[in-house]
């Protein structure tokens, strides 16, 4: 048997949503491994962003970076001032919050025997970039 879509393809797949959430200054990017603690649910990334037009550039950018890396287009649930999900068919679900609704909603708290998957900042992926 065949999986419709190999592990590489789907690392690549969150690099590019970890990617597009940085580049609109998200912070704290975390994505959990829930195929192990799941039997619905595959992928979660959740970052912070601060309300409003923050929350909307870090959504939009995600949105066109993950279909370019070929996830569908995301079905959207909320939106709200504190919170914005985005759902790439089964396998991969973002959630944008603020950090007062992060907080409250304690998302890796809940799926805190989910494995935390690593994407450190490659500077190579953010050129002309200053600090």
């Amino acid at each position: 048997m065949t999986q419709p879509q190999n592990d590489t393809e789907l690392h690549q797949q969150l690099r590019a949503i970890v990617d597009a959430a940085r580049e609109r200054r998200a912070e704290d990017v975390v994505v959990l491994d829930l195929t192990e603690v799941s039997s619905t649910l595959e992928y979660f990334v959740i970052c912070t962003a601060t309300a409003g037009l923050q929350l909307n550039a870090v959504q939009e950018n995600i949105r066109e970076k993950a279909q370019a890396a070929g996830l569908p287009r995301p079905s959207v649930e909320g939106p709200s001032e504190r919170w914005l999900l985005l759902a790439f068919g089964g396998s991969v679900v973002v959630h944008i919050m603020t950090k007062d609704a992060r907080e409250y909603y304690d998302l890796e708290g809940l799926w805190s025997d989910a494995r935390v998957l690593e994407f450190p900042e490659d500077e190579s992926h953010h050129p002309g970039t200053t600090a």
